[in-house]
């Protein structure tokens, strides 16, 4: 932390603003479970949180942005933060999207897909709950952020790797379904893996910033 001593302030900010990420994919998960087992009330408070929480996740990130630029903190390294802070809110702003998705287009799931839908969305928000420590491993120990992230790859491969079970689960094996629904069971898989894609680019990034801090 000796890099970023005169910043103690702001790294707390991002400490804050890194929780509220963690938060919001929490509530993301458990909205997809409460959706698929159809309670309703506890569903309509999940998306009423995860409103909150992805706004106090931008309010943070447009404070953490002023005070590096207002008092000129960190300018070796702002750049990175910045894109840091950018590519962290993308996954929350993307879990509330497709959160939010289920709210608007109610899809019809039927129960057999239940288990399987709910074990993708905890493969996806594993892969962000393993990117947030490599995140915060920047600012203390970047030596240590490689180590981290090879976990979110994982993750991400294996929700890929289900995602297409689903799909192929829905085109080939629910024949009492219209075409039009499988589409739209398609486009819900694809809804909710695009979170362990939105942690990927996160690692990637993170990779890059590591090898900086260290050479």
């Amino acid at each position: 932390m000796a890099f970023f001593r005169n910043a103690a302030s702001v790294i707390n900010a991002i400490e804050a603003f890194f929780n509220t990420v963690d938060e919001g994919v929490l509530v993301f998960k458990e909205g997809v479970r409460n959706y698929l087992h159809g309670n309703q009330d506890a569903f309509n408070n999940n998306i009423a949180n995860m409103a909150k929480l992805e706004a106090d996740a931008d309010n943070l990130r447009r404070d953490i942005e002023n005070r590096l630029y207002t008092h000129s903190l960190m300018p070796e390294v702002r750049g990175d933060i910045l894109r840091l802070l950018e590519e962290m809110d993308n996954i929350i702003d993307t879990a509330k999207k497709n959160l939010f998705q289920f709210d608007v287009e109610v899809p019809n799931i039927p129960a057999e897909l239940n288990q399987d839908l709910i074990l993708l969305t905890d493969i996806c928000v594993s892969s962000v709950s393993t990117v947030i420590p490599a995140a915060r491993a920047y600012f203390r120990a970047p030596e240590t952020v490689k180590d981290l992230i090879h976990r979110v790859y994982f993750y991400e491969k294996e929700a890929d790797k289900l995602a297409d079970v689903i799909k192929r689960k829905v085109f080939r094996q629910m024949t009492g379904l219209r075409l039009s629904e499988k589409f739209h069971l398609r486009y819900f898989a694809l809804h909710i893996e695009t979170v362990s894609d939105t942690a990927e680019k996160v690692a990637d990034l993170l990779s890059i910033m590591a090898i900086k801090r260290t050479i």
